[in-house]
């Protein structure tokens, strides 16, 4: 894919690689993509987003986090029908300052690291507003803020890997946002 790219970007590609991020950087990051459903056909704006922010970090996990945000077009009209509100489970500011306190960083990337009986109260209030949206015969998706949108993820992937989780900087600004539930916690 890379060397296809290379054919009509070349500037671009060497921009990107091996100078900041190496060919096995990009692939974690086209995986944690794929992982969550988002398609890679748009490498120029995928690329051109490793490469600016490539030189600021190599945590493929953040990249990713900038490349889904750069890739805001093509992720609403993943999930958004033509005028119609996209309907979200959001989190409450509580859920999401006890996300942002969980986070642990090390010398080998950031993780989650919360109390399990908050975890458990967490995924048990997602799976009461899936519940919710399911008698509704919504589809869930899970927006929170860019901060903790891969935390989130983390967290929900296990019990909730189909739903969907997004920040709001993953959506263009002309989208309507209707929250029909809320995660909240004791």
């Amino acid at each position: 894919m890379i060397d296809h790219l290379r054919e009509s970007y070349p500037i671009l590609v060497e921009e990107a690689t091996p100078n900041p991020l190496s060919i096995g950087e990009i692939q974690k990051v086209l995986g944690k993509l794929l992982k969550e459903n988002v398609s890679i056909r748009n490498l120029p704006i995928i690329f051109e987003t490793l490469a600016d922010y490539g030189k600021v970090t190599t945590d493929t996990d953040i990249l990713a986090e900038y490349v889904r945000q750069a890739l805001a077009r093509q992720i609403t009209n993943q999930y958004s029908r033509n005028g119609e509100t996209l309907k979200v489970i959001t989190l409450s500011g509580r859920v999401e300052k006890v996300i942002a306190e969980g986070v642990q960083q090390t010398e080998h990337g950031n993780y989650l690291s919360l109390d399990p009986a908050v975890s458990q109260g967490i995924l048990e209030s997602v799976a009461n507003q899936v519940e919710q949206l399911s008698i509704m015969e919504q589809t869930p998706i899970i927006l929170c803020s860019p901060a903790v949108r891969m935390y989130v993820r983390q967290l929900t992937e296990r019990y909730f890997a189909q739903i969907p989780v997004l920040s709001y900087n993953e959506l263009e600004a002309n989208v309507e946002v209707q929250s029909v539930g809320v995660v909240n916690v004791e």
